[in-house]
């Protein structure tokens, strides 16, 4: 089984001690990104996986490339060159202070580069799956086209096709996401993403449900499946549900729906550590399931437990290993010392 990959690498940089972007001297930095989370997830689950994106030729890019080298990720496909590497400034929020973003991602190496580059008929010719995230066609409009081709010779060489909503409002309006994503919906299998995705990307909102309070109605959800089911025609549609408590406290859990059956996920109470890639954490445990035939319930459970233990681990790469996940997903929530 192989899974292929596809967006923007990018170095983030936190604020240590959870301190206020105005008060840092010192900025820790992660490289990561959407679907190189994915990839990395996968690729230590012990999938074959494929990341493809474009990195400049300098210290940057080699290091992003090295990175995704040291997790086992095949690198061949990715192209070098344009001018520069993406930036996210992540303040970490805590307790009632909310965290905040800033990106410095202009003109970055994939957001410019033209279809021309990549070798899809290579990239694809001996792939399962490709996944790529909302956040890629939102950079810009180069990297709209490039995802259009790449769905469209993953769907010619017979390849799963999943898409991770995820809408960011510092990136377009949900007119642009709209105008967009919604024609990308007919290349899809499997389409991922929250309450807000849903909305602001496919235009279809749970009734009852509000992110700020911390509400949820599933029941709600389930409609909003069933009419993204009816409109798109997807296998599998997949939504995480986090509780906001607070910006240090959240309930997470996940439903999953094939068509005919609903299963949601238990629900862990975390103290957050980094909520970073918590979402694409998911996608790739449920990537997993799914390629590993697992029943609905046990690929649910999997992404879940996969994706909570994810926002323990500082950094974009979920570094939790499968039999965490394993250990996680049977009930052992203990956190007792491992010895």
């Amino acid at each position: 089984m192989k899974v292929v990959t596809m967006g923007e690498m990018m170095i983030r940089f936190m604020p240590k001690n959870n301190l206020r972007f105005e008060q840092a001297t010192e900025f820790e930095a992660y490289y990561g990104g959407d679907e190189s989370i994915v990839a990395v997830s996968l690729a230590r689950f012990g999938i074959e996986s494929r990341y493809v994106t474009k990195l400049p030729i300098n210290p940057l890019g080699q290091t992003a490339l090295n990175k995704l080298r040291e997790q086992g990720v095949d690198t061949s496909y990715i192209v070098r060159g344009g001018e520069r590497l993406g930036l996210n400034f992540y303040e970490n929020g805590a307790s009632v202070r909310a965290s905040n973003v800033l990106y410095d991602r202009k003109y970055s190496a994939i957001s410019q580069a033209e279809v021309e580059e990549f070798d899809f008929d290579g990239i694809f010719s001996d792939a399962d799956w490709f996944h790529v995230a909302g956040i890629t066609p939102a950079i810009s409009p180069k990297a709209a086209i490039l995802v259009e081709a790449a769905m469209k010779a993953a769907k010619k060489h017979g390849v799963t096709v999943s898409v991770d909503l995820n809408y960011r409002s510092k990136l377009w309006t949900p007119e642009q996401a709209q105008a967009v994503m919604i024609p990308l919906m007919q290349y899809v299998d499997v389409c991922i993403g929250n309450e807000e995705d849903a909305e602001k990307v496919l235009g279809y909102k749970p009734e009852n449900t509000d992110i700020t309070k911390g509400e949820l109605d599933i029941e709600a959800y389930k409609d909003v499946f069933v009419k993204l089911k009816e409109r798109f025609g997807f296998k599998y549609i997949g939504s995480t549900l986090r509780e906001s408590y607070s910006a240090s406290d959240n309930g997470w859990s996940a439903m999953i729906y094939d068509g005919k059956e609903f299963y949601r996920s238990r629900t862990y109470q975390i103290h957050l550590v980094d909520r970073g890639g918590g979402g694409a954490s998911f996608a790739a445990g449920m990537i997993y399931g799914i390629l590993n035939g697992m029943s609905i319930a046990d690929t649910c459970e999997f992404a879940t437990a996969s994706s909570a233990l994810k926002q323990t681990i500082v950094g974009d790469f979920n570094l939790a290993t499968l039999d965490e996940v394993k250990k996680l997903m049977g009930g052992d929530a203990s956190g007792r010392v491992s010895r």
